[in-house]
């Protein structure tokens, strides 16, 4: 088959390591790479050997005529870039969240099916090994599941002025939340049922009645609860900014790096991903009452980088396409993360659970 052309709209971290997959890949052809910063199309250009840059993404959707694009833009942007994607005839790789809201998530979901093209979002912890090993372990622990996961940075430099830029249309629990409430949901196989959030707006550099530090709770209808924190800035400590951790009646399972292996820079972004071991507990008890099994060790040392991840990624949507995939599933749970995460936000900014 001929080369997929792709073209690229973002050109930051995860446009980069997106870029540099389709650069890797002999099945696809960027033919432009679109972002509204000129330093960093030109850098990402100069890097992967000379790439036609756009300033303008409709300017490029038109010139170019793509097969797929690559949507890996401030969020704000979403709903309308993917539309005129899909509009344009282009299969569709979105970073996520997938749009801003339930509403726009759901046309773009029924614009991709009524086109018959590929959407796939970029929750890149489903292409992970370990974090595949950490849910199908958490899969084994019995019901109700406990689920407490977190991920705080502490950000400065250009690193908060892209927290900042974030937050200028949504909290980190709805940004982040996305990735580990979808983990959730996987590992229950069950409903959302009621949501709750709390937060707090710990600098006067960001919007009002915007917060960069949030909490949410989610009840399940299996009796499963999870809690996911996330917070942002300068501010923000970095003593346990990352803590993966699930329970179960059978035992329970931890990402836990006794390697040291997983940097302890919270803002570093290899980290967030990155988990070192999983150490499993088991409840079994014997005759005496004292533990009968041994707690488990698995190493994930070995485990790929983000660049590597955001290939796995692309390996996903170049499958879907070529083998015609039905990805029903992948986007209803799409939509269905993102209506857990704003649900708590509505939580915070109202005082009041929210039932789904």
């Amino acid at each position: 088959m001929k080369p997929l052309r792709v073209l690229v709209a973002g050109c930051g971290n995860m446009g980069t390591s997106h870029a540099r997959a389709y650069h890797q890949m002999p099945e696809f052809e960027i033919v432009g790479l679109v972002s509204r910063t000129p330093a960093s199309r030109e850098r990402l250009s100069k890097e992967l050997g000379g790439y036609p840059t756009f300033a303008d993404f409709h300017e490029a959707l038109q010139l170019t005529r793509p097969d797929v694009v690559s949507i890996n833009t401030y969020p704000e942007t979403h709903a309308e870039y993917a539309t005129a994607s899909l509009e344009a005839g282009a299969h569709l790789f979105m970073e996520k969240p997938l749009a801003n809201t339930v509403a726009e998530a759901r046309a773009i979901v029924d614009l991709a099916k009524s086109k018959n093209k590929k959407l796939v979002i970029g929750y890149i912890l489903r292409v992970h090994p370990a974090w595949t090993k950490f849910i199908s372990i958490a899969q084994t622990l019995g019901k109700p599941l406990v689920m407490r996961m977190n991920l705080n940075q502490q950000s400065s430099g250009d690193q908060w002025k892209t927290h900042k830029e974030l937050m200028k249309t949504m909290s980190p629990i709805v940004d982040c939340g996305v990735h580990y409430v979808d983990v959730m949901c996987l590992m229950t196989g069950a409903s959302p049922v009621r949501v709750s959030g709390i937060g707090a707006r710990l600098t006067d550099e960001v919007a009002a009645d915007m917060y960069n530090y949030g909490h949410l709770q989610v009840t399940f209808s299996d009796g499963s609860v999870g809690w996911y924190e996330a917070g942002w800035g300068p501010m923000m400590s970095e003593t346990a900014f990352f803590v993966k951790d699930v329970i179960g009646p059978n035992g329970c399972v931890s990402i836990v790096d006794e390697s040291g292996e997983r940097s302890d820079d919270s803002a570093d972004i290899d980290s967030h991903s990155k988990t070192g071991g999983l150490l499993v507990h088991h409840a079994d008890r014997g005759p005496d009452g004292q533990f009968s099994r041994k707690d488990q060790w698995f190493s994930t040392k070995d485990e790929p980088d983000h660049d590597a991840l955001c290939k796995l990624e692309q390996e996903v949507l170049l499958d879907a396409i070529v083998h015609d995939k039905d990805l029903s599933q992948h986007m209803e749970d799409a939509i269905n993360s993102l209506r857990i995460v704003l649900a708590a936000d509505e939580s915070f900014k109202t005082g009041k659970t929210v039932d789904l």
